[in-house]
């Protein structure tokens, strides 16, 4: 049996096909993990649609391997092709639906090297979450006995061990506020750990080491972006790469007059954040800067302010990021 395309809507154990064969007879079985490839190989499609969702990108890489096309789908789009209530059957046509559109936008299938790197930095946000909520925690708890330390994890860093060893504190609180201190400190290592591992990736990889010449990135925004994008080919321009980071105005068009209103929702929130984070970093170091750049930053500032500045840089950053890394060029500062 042969077919054009093959949908799957993928699970943990069951997973189920949906696909038209030569004859125009209509394929829908399930199948268990063990036998998923099997089955595949068995039916023969030249192309296989799936969810972008958990496993899609091993799934894609060993169908790939196979010699199939792989055609992933952002999940967004495929909801818009159900009809009916949901079911496995029901999503799999969906997806079957959604990939065969001329006009679709694929999710390309990530690398073992680019899903390494995205789960280090998956690790390292659960830490610097896991830092901010101990922060925050032993800060409430040592304002109910009147200890106010100011903000920010390196003060609070600093200042915690002197100030709870010099409370007014009975041995209870004395030992449990010493234990939140001391799981902080080990939460900070691991984090550090992390971040030299960053660092040491970010020297050993070209890519990384373009980027890192920008202003404003550092090996966190430099491997961020190169575990999301890679070399950038699936881009046609900086400008759908900023797009799609969430760095451009939300359109609202309709008959003939367009609207622009601010960034919207959709967007990929972490490497955004990096981003401008990135920007603010350059933004609060303008003053005694001259150059080009820090001109045209100063001239956003004082037109529409701080907030829409930090937007604008991290937007000409991402469209610079992707020159470096479509065309392979090295920076050169204005």
């Amino acid at each position: 049996m042969t077919m054009e395309m093959l949908a799957i809507d993928l699970a943990k154990q069951s997973f189920h096909l949906h696909g038209i064969d030569a004859d125009g007879v209509v394929v829908s079985r399930k199948v268990s993990r063990a036998k998923l490839e099997d089955a595949v190989a068995e039916l023969g499609p030249a192309v296989v649609a799936m969810e972008a969702c958990a496993s899609a990108h091993h799934w894609g890489r060993q169908l790939a391997a196979a010699g199939r096309q792989v055609r992933l789908v952002n999940p967004r789009f495929v909801k818009a092709f159900v009809r009916g209530s949901k079911n496995d059957a029901i999503d799999a046509e969906a997806i079957y639906d959604a990939a065969s559109r001329p006009t679709m936008r694929f999710v390309p299938v990530k690398t073992t090297e680019q899903q390494d790197l995205q789960c280090l930095h998956r690790v390292r946000e659960r830490l610097v979450v896991q830092r901010t909520s101990l922060i925050n925690h032993a800060r409430g708890l040592l304002a109910e006995y009147g200890v106010v330390l100011p903000k920010g994890p390196w003060r609070f860093r600093q200042q915690a061990p002197a100030a709870v060893a010099e409370a007014d504190l009975s041995e209870l609180a004395r030992e449990l506020f010493t234990e939140l201190i001391d799981q902080l400190t080990d939460v900070e290592a691991r984090l550090a750990k992390l971040d030299a591992k960053l660092v040491s990736i970010c020297r050993e990889h070209a890519a990384c080491r373009r980027l890192a010449a920008l202003p404003g990135v550092g090996p966190v925004i430099a491997t961020a972006l190169v575990a999301a994008v890679d070399d950038g080919r699936h881009f046609r321009s900086g400008r759908e790469l900023a797009a799609w980071i969430g760095l451009v105005p939300r359109q609202y068009t309709t008959g003939g007059k367009p609207k622009l209103g601010g960034i919207g929702r959709r967007a990929n929130h972490y490497l955004r954040r990096q981003l401008i984070h990135g920007a603010r970093a350059v933004i609060s170091r303008l003053a005694a800067k001259d150059d080009q750049r820090s001109v045209w930053l100063k001239g956003i500032v004082a037109r529409a302010g701080f907030n829409k500045a930090l937007v604008a840089l991290a937007n000409k950053t991402a469209r610079i990021a992707w020159v470096l890394l479509a065309r392979k060029e090295e920076y050169l500062p204005a």
